[in-house]
């Protein structure tokens, strides 16, 4: 069922449980992302089959899925002959599909857009990087239509993820504090820092004063990343924390693949949990078993 209260108040009260990745679960349903477009290209031409992976996410327990909007953007879009209605139709579309999985649950869903960083329309990696060579302004104005239209489609909540620059997170708490959407921010970090280097204590501080910040951490990156960098954000602000990393892989933009860690990287989610982490989930490659098992962990706080 669609959850009925804001996602901030559940917050305040409770562990939520995320879902996982979304690209994963497509594959493994026999869907090609190959392509600049990604999970886009799914979306676009074969939407049962992202319903499909939100519903495999909500069986396992998840309270929250986020939409297949993380990688759609006017400009990439473009480049493969849709028109700007054509890709808001998109937008609007992948809200619809995880509202639908939302509704069937049996238990409470909340549907969180994927506003995915200016790096992944680029198909590059540079979302692992940052440091676009674009101002905060530029910034702002590429994001403002997608959100505008994920808004316009009934999302819950604004999945602001990935964001390996503060820089970009600065151009997006402008474009949230225009529309007063609710929203987490989650950066992409590594060895203590943003992707793009800076200190995580000045990025996370940046969300600390914004009204529209429900909650505030990490997602894709290692696991041993996710605690120190929560301890960091736990610092900055009050808010309450999210943590939803990936299997401890990395990227290879050049062959498109990623590079799995020779052993299991341990989740101390009980130690994510204790420093504030309320909003708990996975990233690329965590599919729906290893989510299934997280709920125990999650709701046993």
């Amino acid at each position: 069922m669609r959850a009925s209260g804001p996602l901030g108040e559940a917050l305040a009260r409770r562990a939520v449980l995320l879902d996982g990745g979304l690209s994963n679960q497509l594959a493994a349903q026999g869907c090609d992302l190959s392509g600049d477009l990604w999970s886009g290209r799914v979306l676009a031409e074969r939407p049962d089959q992202v319903a499909a992976a939100h519903t495999a996410y909500a069986r396992a327990g998840a309270e929250v899925l986020i939409t297949a909007s993380y990688q759609v953007g006017y400009e990439a879009f473009a480049a493969h002959g849709h028109d700007r209605a054509e890709t808001t139709a998109l937008l609007r579309q992948s809200v619809r599909l995880a509202a639908r999985a939302a509704e069937a649950a049996d238990h409470e869903v909340w549907v969180a857009a994927s506003v995915g960083p200016y790096g992944a329309v680029l198909a590059d990696g540079s979302e692992y990087r940052g440091r676009y060579g674009l101002s905060v302004r530029e910034l702002a104005a590429f994001h403002r239509p997608r959100i505008e239209a994920l808004l316009a489609a009934g999302a819950d909540v604004l999945a602001v993820e990935t964001v390996p620059d503060s820089d970009e997170a600065e151009a997006l708490l402008i474009v949230l504090a225009e529309t007063g959407a609710p929203a987490w921010l989650s950066y992409t970090v590594a060895a203590g820092r943003t992707r793009a280097g800076q200190p995580l204590g000045e990025a996370f501080a940046l969300a600390a004063a914004s009204p529209e910040v429900v909650a505030v951490g990490v997602n894709c990156c290692d696991p041993a990343d996710v605690l120190p960098a929560l301890e960091a954000a736990a610092g900055e602000s009050a808010k309450p924390l999210v943590a939803y990393p990936n299997d401890g892989s990395v990227w290879d933009a050049g062959t498109r693949t990623w590079r799995t860690p020779e052993n299991p990287v341990p989740w101390p989610a009980r130690a994510w949990y204790a420093t504030g982490a309320r909003l708990i989930g996975g990233c690329c490659r965590i599919g729906p078993a290893r989510i299934a098992d997280l709920a125990r962990t999650v709701r046993g706080g």
